[in-house]
């Protein structure tokens, strides 16, 4: 397929160079590919970033999900799955998650990479669908409030994964790992069950008993 030619082209060339092309008519020139075929998949060189990204986040979604156990998983260990999983992808394109992430947080100090805006998207709507399902498991709590809310927060979890697996000089990354582990129990202990649940129930029903 034309179009995975030119990603895997493009990618070659970003890892071989440590930058990417000069000029799209350089790297169709090099496929031998007329430079208007080039624009029938990709706007940009940027646009091939955001779905490498994307593939890395929906290959460790898929991966993971096809554990035999995925469906008796805990929204945590279905959490914890991807996390992984997707750590697994990224020790296997290390050169290219580094030399993107370092390109486009050059560009946009202190944001969201503009590189990781497709992967964040799917991201979020995973987290989403993680979280309405343990809702109903009572895994974690219903706050009509803020709940909407929990996919951007777990986004800025993902954000910090991601950069301490960045600077991560720990064999095989095992610090990393108990990173995320540490992370993500963190979190499901914020969105579960837990004392302020408890105290506004009591209220609750104290106010509901003066009736």
């Amino acid at each position: 397929m034309e179009k995975e030619r030119i990603k895997q082209a493009y990618l070659d060339y970003v890892l071989r160079k440590n930058q990417p092309p000069a000029s799209v008519f350089k790297l169709t020139q090099k496929l031998g590919i007329p430079e208007a075929e080039f624009y029938q998949f990709y706007a940009t060189f940027e646009a091939i970033d955001r779905e490498i990204w994307a593939d890395f986040g929906r290959d460790a979604r898929l991966r993971a999900a096809a554990e035999p156990v995925w469906e008796q998983y805990s929204a945590r260990e279905k959490l914890l799955g991807f996390y992984y999983t997707l750590l697994e992808i990224l020790k296997h394109n290390r050169s290219y998650a580094l030399m993107s992430l370092h390109r486009s947080i050059s560009r946009m100090p202190g944001l969201s990479p503009r590189v990781l805006d497709d992967f964040r998207q799917d991201f979020e709507v995973f987290v989403a669908d993680v979280l309405r399902d343990a809702r109903r498991t009572e895994e974690v709590a219903s706050r009509p409030l803020v709940q909407d809310q929990y996919p951007r927060a777990f986004w800025q979890q993902a954000l910090f994964v991601l950069g301490f697996f960045a600077k991560d000089d720990s064999l095989n990354f095992e610090r990393t790992d108990a990173a995320v582990e540490k992370a993500v129990r963190l979190s499901f202990d914020l969105v579960g069950p837990n004392t302020l649940d408890s105290a506004f129930d009591f209220a609750r029903f104290l106010f509901h008993s003066r009736r």
